[in-house]
């Protein structure tokens, strides 16, 4: 990143990467960790996490998975659009376990063995699926199946599920009520507010290598209001903009720099939304861009 020495940076500071060394446990984050954390701890089966586009599912499940490495068999499934067979398949490779001749049939006794082993070894397996609201219906069917592997005592698998609103209603199909019954804690993961979008910027920039404030104030305001909290896009506005700061040589970003890298990102340079910010900010802005009004 050529900016780094410029600002004192040892690494890049906003990356849109998943990096759960990055993990900012802002209240809402915090919340919706502590709850997954207890209730997987405590032994539940199924969890559901919903959050919009970009609000840091990903780096929470990263963060969770960190977290519980020592305590259970972790599996992660970033992309689980898949058919049952490859979703079995995928499971096995995850948690090392051989295939047999591959069908589905051998795939799930041979899963259903190594969780009694683990179970008997007192070890939980624990799978985290990504982006849960692009699996098939017949594949949470498959899912729901698997996870009727259990002892009188304990569930052998717990399962989080991770995505986008649009998995709250693929849940509210009929074909898959029954999974839906079965989660026994469903957390909503929020974005930042205005005051946390400062906060998080400056947690990225020490996580990175400095405690300077190379955020202006109205440069953090105006992020704020064209991120509309959230992380993704407070990451790929503020990386614009320090390129910008850069370039020009400043050794502080400022509201300019934030209006010309929102101007230059279609996610953040939508017209008429900026009145539902107005209050969160506090007081009235001057517009990001030509044309555009806070009303």
């Amino acid at each position: 990143m050529i900016y780094l020495r410029h600002f004192g940076l040892d690494r890049a500071p906003f990356s849109i990467t998943p990096d759960a060394g990055f993990f900012f446990a802002h209240d809402g984050a915090q919340q919706v960790f502590n709850t997954v954390l207890v209730a997987l701890r405590t032994g539940e089966g199924f969890l559901k996490v919903v959050g919009e586009v970009g609000c840091g599912k990903t780096v929470l499940c990263r963060r969770l998975l960190d977290t519980l490495r020592d305590e259970a068999v972790c599996a992660y499934l970033p992309n689980p659009e898949l058919e049952p067979q490859e979703l079995y398949r995928a499971l096995c490779d995850e948690l090392a376990v051989p295939l047999g001749d591959g069908s589905l049939y051998a795939m799930r006794q041979a899963l259903t063995e190594a969780l009694l082993r683990h179970a008997e070894a007192g070890r939980r397996v624990l799978v985290c699926i990504d982006e849960a609201q692009a699996m098939p219906l017949r594949t949470l069917e498959s899912l729901r199946l698997l996870s009727n592997i259990e002892t009188e005592q304990q569930k052998l698998l717990q399962i989080v599920l991770l995505g986008q609103p649009e998995l709250d209603a693929k849940l509210r199909n009929p074909a898959v009520r029954q999974l839906l019954q079965r989660i026994t804690f469903a957390e909503q993961l929020r974005g930042l507010t205005a005051a946390e979008v400062a906060a998080y910027v400056q947690h990225r920039l020490a996580v990175a290598g400095t405690g300077q404030p190379l955020f202006a104030p109205e440069a953090l305001r105006a992020l704020a209001l064209a991120a509309r909290g959230v992380p993704r896009l407070v990451n790929v506005l503020a990386h614009k903009a320090l390129l910008l700061a850069y370039g020009e040589g400043a050794v502080q970003v400022q509201a300019r720099h934030l209006r010309a890298a929102a101007a230059d990102t279609p996610a953040a340079s939508q017209p008429g939304r900026w009145a539902g910010w107005r209050a969160v900010l506090g007081r009235p802005l001057r517009p990001l861009f030509s044309g555009d009004s806070v009303r």
